[in-house]
Protein backbone atom coordinates (compact mmCIF):
# COMPACT_ATOMS: atom_id res chain seq x y z
CA UNK A 1 0.00 0.00 0.00
CA UNK A 2 1.36 3.39 -1.02
CA UNK A 3 2.15 5.87 1.72
CA UNK A 4 0.44 9.19 0.94
CA UNK A 5 3.17 11.01 2.80
CA UNK A 6 5.80 9.53 0.48
CA UNK A 7 3.72 10.54 -2.54
CA UNK A 8 3.52 14.09 -1.21
CA UNK A 9 7.30 14.08 -0.80
CA UNK A 10 7.72 12.69 -4.33
CA UNK A 11 5.53 15.46 -5.81
CA UNK A 12 7.47 18.17 -3.99
CA UNK A 13 10.83 16.89 -5.23
CA UNK A 14 9.47 16.37 -8.75
CA UNK A 15 8.12 19.93 -8.95
CA UNK A 16 11.23 21.62 -7.54
CA UNK A 17 13.81 19.25 -9.07
CA UNK A 18 15.81 19.96 -5.95
CA UNK A 19 15.81 17.94 -2.74
CA UNK A 20 16.97 20.88 -0.65
CA UNK A 21 14.19 23.23 -1.81
CA UNK A 22 11.63 20.46 -1.51
CA UNK A 23 12.79 19.78 2.06
CA UNK A 24 12.35 23.47 2.90
CA UNK A 25 8.79 23.45 1.50
CA UNK A 26 7.95 20.31 3.45
CA UNK A 27 9.61 21.59 6.63
CA UNK A 28 11.79 18.50 7.03
CA UNK A 29 15.51 17.81 6.78
CA UNK A 30 17.07 16.89 3.45
CA UNK A 31 18.41 13.48 4.52
CA UNK A 32 15.07 12.02 5.70
CA UNK A 33 13.46 13.29 2.49
CA UNK A 34 16.08 11.57 0.34
CA UNK A 35 15.56 8.34 2.29
CA UNK A 36 11.79 8.50 1.79
CA UNK A 37 12.18 8.96 -1.96
CA UNK A 38 14.64 6.05 -2.11
CA UNK A 39 12.25 3.85 -0.13
CA UNK A 40 9.43 4.74 -2.52
CA UNK A 41 11.55 3.74 -5.51
CA UNK A 42 12.48 0.46 -3.85
CA UNK A 43 8.88 -0.28 -2.95
CA UNK A 44 7.67 0.41 -6.49
CA UNK A 45 10.65 -1.23 -8.14
CA UNK A 46 11.24 1.67 -10.50
CA UNK A 47 13.74 4.51 -10.78
CA UNK A 48 11.86 7.79 -10.48
CA UNK A 49 14.74 10.30 -10.68
CA UNK A 50 17.98 10.69 -12.58
CA UNK A 51 20.49 12.00 -10.08
CA UNK A 52 23.63 14.04 -10.68
CA UNK A 53 25.78 16.20 -8.46
CA UNK A 54 24.07 19.37 -9.66
CA UNK A 55 20.43 18.40 -10.02
CA UNK A 56 17.80 15.71 -9.86
CA UNK A 57 15.42 15.09 -12.77
CA UNK A 58 12.43 12.86 -13.33
CA UNK A 59 12.79 9.76 -15.40
CA UNK A 60 10.04 8.91 -17.90
CA UNK A 61 8.56 6.56 -15.31
CA UNK A 62 8.71 9.39 -12.78
CA UNK A 63 6.84 11.74 -15.14
CA UNK A 64 4.19 9.09 -15.71
CA UNK A 65 3.80 8.57 -11.97
CA UNK A 66 3.63 12.31 -11.23
CA UNK A 67 0.26 12.78 -12.95
CA UNK A 68 -1.25 9.79 -11.15
CA UNK A 69 0.21 10.93 -7.83
CA UNK A 70 -1.31 14.39 -8.20
CA UNK A 71 -4.71 12.85 -8.98
CA UNK A 72 -4.44 10.49 -6.00
CA UNK A 73 -3.50 13.31 -3.63
CA UNK A 74 -6.38 15.45 -4.90
CA UNK A 75 -8.76 12.55 -4.30
CA UNK A 76 -7.33 12.04 -0.84
CA UNK A 77 -8.00 15.70 -0.04
CA UNK A 78 -11.56 15.33 -1.31
CA UNK A 79 -12.06 12.24 0.86
CA UNK A 80 -10.71 14.09 3.88
CA UNK A 81 -13.00 17.07 3.20
CA UNK A 82 -15.99 14.78 2.74
CA UNK A 83 -15.21 12.92 5.96
CA UNK A 84 -15.05 16.21 7.85
CA UNK A 85 -18.41 17.22 6.37
CA UNK A 86 -19.84 13.89 7.49
CA UNK A 87 -18.63 14.69 10.98
CA UNK A 88 -20.45 18.02 10.97
CA UNK A 89 -23.63 16.65 9.37
CA UNK A 90 -23.27 18.79 6.23
CA UNK A 91 -22.92 15.73 3.98
CA UNK A 92 -23.99 12.11 3.91
CA UNK A 93 -27.16 10.10 3.35
CA UNK A 94 -30.30 10.00 5.49
CA UNK A 95 -33.04 7.39 5.09
CA UNK A 96 -36.39 8.60 6.43
CA UNK A 97 -39.52 6.52 6.97
CA UNK A 98 -42.94 8.08 7.44
CA UNK A 99 -46.58 7.16 7.91
CA UNK A 100 -49.16 8.82 5.69
CA UNK A 101 -50.38 11.00 8.55
CA UNK A 102 -46.99 12.71 8.70
CA UNK A 103 -47.34 13.76 5.08
CA UNK A 104 -50.94 14.90 5.54
CA UNK A 105 -49.96 16.96 8.60
CA UNK A 106 -47.25 18.67 6.52
CA UNK A 107 -44.43 17.45 8.74
CA UNK A 108 -42.26 15.68 6.16
CA UNK A 109 -41.83 18.26 3.39
CA UNK A 110 -40.95 21.32 5.54
CA UNK A 111 -38.54 19.29 7.68
CA UNK A 112 -36.77 17.92 4.61
CA UNK A 113 -36.66 21.39 3.06
CA UNK A 114 -35.09 22.85 6.20
CA UNK A 115 -32.49 20.08 6.33
CA UNK A 116 -31.57 20.53 2.65
CA UNK A 117 -31.32 24.30 3.09
CA UNK A 118 -28.81 23.80 5.90
CA UNK A 119 -26.97 20.89 4.23
CA UNK A 120 -27.46 20.98 0.42
CA UNK A 121 -25.09 18.06 -0.19
CA UNK A 122 -27.10 15.62 1.91
CA UNK A 123 -28.77 12.79 -0.02
CA UNK A 124 -32.23 11.90 1.29
CA UNK A 125 -34.22 8.72 0.85
CA UNK A 126 -37.91 8.79 1.85
CA UNK A 127 -40.14 5.74 2.22
CA UNK A 128 -43.83 5.52 3.15
CA UNK A 129 -43.90 2.70 5.72
CA UNK A 130 -46.12 1.53 8.56
CA UNK A 131 -44.96 2.03 12.13
CA UNK A 132 -43.98 -1.61 12.76
CA UNK A 133 -41.98 -1.75 9.54
CA UNK A 134 -40.17 1.47 10.45
CA UNK A 135 -39.15 0.05 13.82
CA UNK A 136 -37.83 -3.09 12.14
CA UNK A 137 -35.93 -1.12 9.51
CA UNK A 138 -34.43 1.19 12.12
CA UNK A 139 -33.09 -1.75 14.11
CA UNK A 140 -31.65 -3.25 10.91
CA UNK A 141 -30.04 0.08 9.93
CA UNK A 142 -32.23 0.30 6.83
CA UNK A 143 -33.66 3.59 8.14
CA UNK A 144 -32.07 6.41 10.11
CA UNK A 145 -35.19 8.16 11.41
CA UNK A 146 -38.91 7.50 11.26
CA UNK A 147 -42.22 9.28 11.74
CA UNK A 148 -44.61 6.73 13.23
CA UNK A 149 -48.04 6.55 14.82
CA UNK A 150 -46.75 5.13 18.09
CA UNK A 151 -43.74 5.00 20.36
CA UNK A 152 -41.37 2.02 20.07
CA UNK A 153 -41.34 -0.48 22.89
CA UNK A 154 -38.96 -0.03 25.78
CA UNK A 155 -35.69 -1.94 25.50
CA UNK A 156 -36.09 -1.99 21.71
CA UNK A 157 -32.95 0.09 21.21
CA UNK A 158 -35.10 2.89 19.78
CA UNK A 159 -36.03 6.29 21.16
CA UNK A 160 -38.92 8.53 20.26
CA UNK A 161 -40.63 11.83 20.95
CA UNK A 162 -44.16 13.07 20.37
CA UNK A 163 -44.29 15.70 17.63
CA UNK A 164 -48.00 15.85 16.78
CA UNK A 165 -51.22 15.25 18.70
CA UNK A 166 -54.37 16.33 16.90
CA UNK A 167 -58.04 15.37 17.13
CA UNK A 168 -60.02 13.49 14.55
CA UNK A 169 -62.78 15.37 12.77
CA UNK A 170 -66.02 14.15 11.21
CA UNK A 171 -66.29 14.59 7.45
CA UNK A 172 -69.88 14.98 6.23
CA UNK A 173 -71.22 15.38 2.67
CA UNK A 174 -72.48 18.92 2.11
CA UNK A 175 -76.25 18.95 2.10
CA UNK A 176 -76.42 16.08 4.59
CA UNK A 177 -78.85 16.52 7.47
CA UNK A 178 -75.94 16.49 9.94
CA UNK A 179 -74.58 19.70 8.39
CA UNK A 180 -77.41 21.61 10.07
CA UNK A 181 -75.91 20.84 13.49
CA UNK A 182 -72.90 22.78 14.75
CA UNK A 183 -72.31 20.17 17.43
CA UNK A 184 -72.84 16.49 16.59
CA UNK A 185 -74.25 14.33 19.38
CA UNK A 186 -73.62 10.55 19.59
CA UNK A 187 -77.29 9.77 19.00
CA UNK A 188 -77.16 11.61 15.66
CA UNK A 189 -74.51 9.21 14.38
CA UNK A 190 -76.50 6.07 15.14
CA UNK A 191 -77.64 4.57 11.85
CA UNK A 192 -75.34 6.70 9.66
CA UNK A 193 -73.36 5.09 6.86
CA UNK A 194 -69.67 5.08 7.73
CA UNK A 195 -66.48 5.03 5.66
CA UNK A 196 -63.34 3.86 7.47
CA UNK A 197 -59.65 3.51 6.72
CA UNK A 198 -57.94 0.16 7.09
CA UNK A 199 -54.17 0.29 7.56
CA UNK A 200 -51.91 -2.38 8.93
CA UNK A 201 -53.42 -3.65 12.22
CA UNK A 202 -51.03 -1.82 14.57
CA UNK A 203 -51.78 1.53 12.93
CA UNK A 204 -55.51 1.43 12.28
CA UNK A 205 -57.93 3.53 14.36
CA UNK A 206 -60.84 1.26 13.46
CA UNK A 207 -60.68 -0.75 16.69
CA UNK A 208 -60.46 2.41 18.78
CA UNK A 209 -63.34 3.93 16.78
CA UNK A 210 -65.58 0.94 17.47
CA UNK A 211 -64.81 1.08 21.19
CA UNK A 212 -65.39 4.86 21.38
CA UNK A 213 -68.70 4.60 19.52
CA UNK A 214 -69.85 1.71 21.67
CA UNK A 215 -69.03 3.70 24.80
CA UNK A 216 -71.06 6.59 23.35
CA UNK A 217 -74.06 4.29 22.90
CA UNK A 218 -74.09 3.28 19.22
CA UNK A 219 -72.40 0.98 16.72
CA UNK A 220 -71.25 2.55 13.43
CA UNK A 221 -72.61 0.99 10.26
CA UNK A 222 -69.38 0.56 8.24
CA UNK A 223 -70.29 0.20 4.57
CA UNK A 224 -66.99 1.22 2.91
CA UNK A 225 -63.33 0.64 3.71
CA UNK A 226 -60.39 2.33 2.01
CA UNK A 227 -56.62 2.10 2.38
CA UNK A 228 -56.15 5.86 2.27
CA UNK A 229 -57.84 8.69 4.24
CA UNK A 230 -57.94 10.87 1.13
CA UNK A 231 -59.82 8.13 -0.70
CA UNK A 232 -62.31 8.11 2.17
CA UNK A 233 -62.82 11.85 1.74
CA UNK A 234 -63.59 11.44 -1.94
CA UNK A 235 -66.24 8.89 -1.03
CA UNK A 236 -67.64 11.37 1.47
CA UNK A 237 -67.70 14.12 -1.17
CA UNK A 238 -69.65 11.73 -3.39
CA UNK A 239 -72.30 11.52 -0.68
CA UNK A 240 -71.65 7.86 0.23
CA UNK A 241 -71.28 8.32 3.98
CA UNK A 242 -69.39 10.00 6.82
CA UNK A 243 -65.79 9.43 7.91
CA UNK A 244 -63.43 10.31 10.72
CA UNK A 245 -60.08 11.71 9.54
CA UNK A 246 -57.23 13.62 11.12
CA UNK A 247 -57.84 17.34 11.28
CA UNK A 248 -54.86 18.16 9.04
CA UNK A 249 -56.72 16.64 6.07
CA UNK A 250 -59.17 19.53 6.02
CA UNK A 251 -56.65 21.49 3.96
CA UNK A 252 -56.48 18.77 1.28
CA UNK A 253 -60.13 17.76 1.23
CA UNK A 254 -62.08 17.75 -2.05
CA UNK A 255 -65.06 20.02 -2.50
CA UNK A 256 -68.43 19.07 -1.15
CA UNK A 257 -67.45 18.24 2.45
CA UNK A 258 -68.25 19.87 5.78
CA UNK A 259 -66.30 19.11 8.95
CA UNK A 260 -67.42 18.92 12.55
CA UNK A 261 -65.26 18.45 15.62
CA UNK A 262 -66.58 16.06 18.25
CA UNK A 263 -65.14 16.77 21.67
CA UNK A 264 -66.84 13.77 23.22
CA UNK A 265 -65.04 11.33 20.91
CA UNK A 266 -61.68 10.80 22.58
CA UNK A 267 -59.78 9.75 19.46
CA UNK A 268 -56.65 11.54 18.31
CA UNK A 269 -53.86 11.09 15.78
CA UNK A 270 -50.45 11.05 17.42
CA UNK A 271 -47.20 11.20 15.52
CA UNK A 272 -43.80 10.28 16.93
CA UNK A 273 -40.29 10.92 15.66
CA UNK A 274 -38.26 7.74 16.18
CA UNK A 275 -34.53 6.99 15.93
CA UNK A 276 -31.91 4.54 17.19
CA UNK A 277 -30.98 5.37 20.75
CA UNK A 278 -27.24 5.01 20.08
CA UNK A 279 -27.26 7.04 16.85
CA UNK A 280 -25.63 10.38 17.68
CA UNK A 281 -24.60 11.30 14.14
CA UNK A 282 -24.89 15.04 13.44
CA UNK A 283 -27.09 14.43 10.38
CA UNK A 284 -29.66 12.52 12.43
CA UNK A 285 -29.56 15.20 15.11
CA UNK A 286 -30.02 17.88 12.45
CA UNK A 287 -33.19 16.23 11.14
CA UNK A 288 -34.58 15.82 14.64
CA UNK A 289 -33.91 19.49 15.26
CA UNK A 290 -35.63 20.41 11.97
CA UNK A 291 -38.76 18.47 12.96
CA UNK A 292 -38.65 19.89 16.46
CA UNK A 293 -38.38 23.46 15.19
CA UNK A 294 -41.25 22.92 12.77
CA UNK A 295 -43.56 21.35 15.34
CA UNK A 296 -42.43 23.41 18.34
CA UNK A 297 -41.34 20.31 20.28
CA UNK A 298 -38.06 19.30 21.90
CA UNK A 299 -37.02 16.17 20.04
CA UNK A 300 -33.24 16.56 20.04
CA UNK A 301 -32.36 14.51 23.09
Amino acid sequence: MLDLRQLRYFIAVAETENVGRAAEQLHISQSPLSRQIKQLEEQLGVLLFERSKKRIRLTQEGRDLLGEARTLMANARRVETFARRLGTGSAGRLAIGYVEGAMYANVVSPSVRALKAASPSVTLSLQALGSATQFDYLRRHMLDVGLAYRMPEKKSGLSGALVLDEPLTLAIPKGHALCRSRSIKPAQLDGQTWITVTRQPVDTIRAALLVACRDAGFTPDIAYETSDPLASLYLVSAGLGVALVQSALKANAPAGISFRDMGWLKLRVKLYLVWRSDDSRPLVTAFREAVGTLMGNAVTV
